[in-house]
């Protein structure tokens, strides 16, 4: 069964929002600025959903060329899955960051979590969570390949990851 909420029905309960905090933004060793552009912004004043992938994506390539040094002309990264959890909106004032970090690596997809925060009050406030499945990807064979050993230990040596995130199977 769907459960679907109404403009009309009672506000939501805003200790939902307090409850985003995160405890464990100090496992993310990555942080970025994101600049905002005015055609992020839509109608209602705040970024749209849908920019939201756009700043994962040039996180996630600032995170590639200073944390991983990712050499593209071997092996290049496609998204095999993209996620993202709405949780505050963000408006023009607002200046954010985001983190990030690989949660998972395989044997040629890895996953990397996202955080988007702003300052309020001197605390960071998360306004989304993502999550993005990447594959390790041949250009020339166009198919899926084997994660670069250079570039899986240079993720396994940031991130400093424990045997159980390392998974070679997957």
């Amino acid at each position: 069964m769907m459960n679907l909420k109404t403009l009309w029905q009672s506000k939501s309960n805003e200790s939902d929002k307090t409850t985003e905090h995160i405890n464990d933004i100090d496992s993310y060793k990555y942080k970025t600025v994101i600049e905002t552009r005015f055609a992020d912004f839509d109608m209602m004043g705040h970024v749209n959903n849908s920019v939201y992938f756009t700043y994962m994506e040039i996180a996630r390539v600032k995170y590639w060329k200073h944390a991983i040094n990712w050499d593209w002309k071997k092996t290049g990264v496609v998204i095999g899955q993209a996620a993202l959890k709405y949780i505050v909106p963000i408006f023009p004032e607002d200046q954010i960051h985001m983190y990030v970090r690989t949660s998972r690596i395989g044997r040629s997809s890895f996953d990397l979590e996202y955080l988007i925060v702003k300052k309020k009050d001197g605390k960071e406030i998360v306004c989304s969570k993502g999550m993005t499945a990447c594959v390790a990807y041949d250009n020339q064979s166009k198919q899926a390949t084997p994660i670069p050993e250079r570039e899986r230990n240079k993720m396994i040596l940031f991130e400093q990851l424990v045997s159980a995130e390392v998974n070679p199977e997957v």
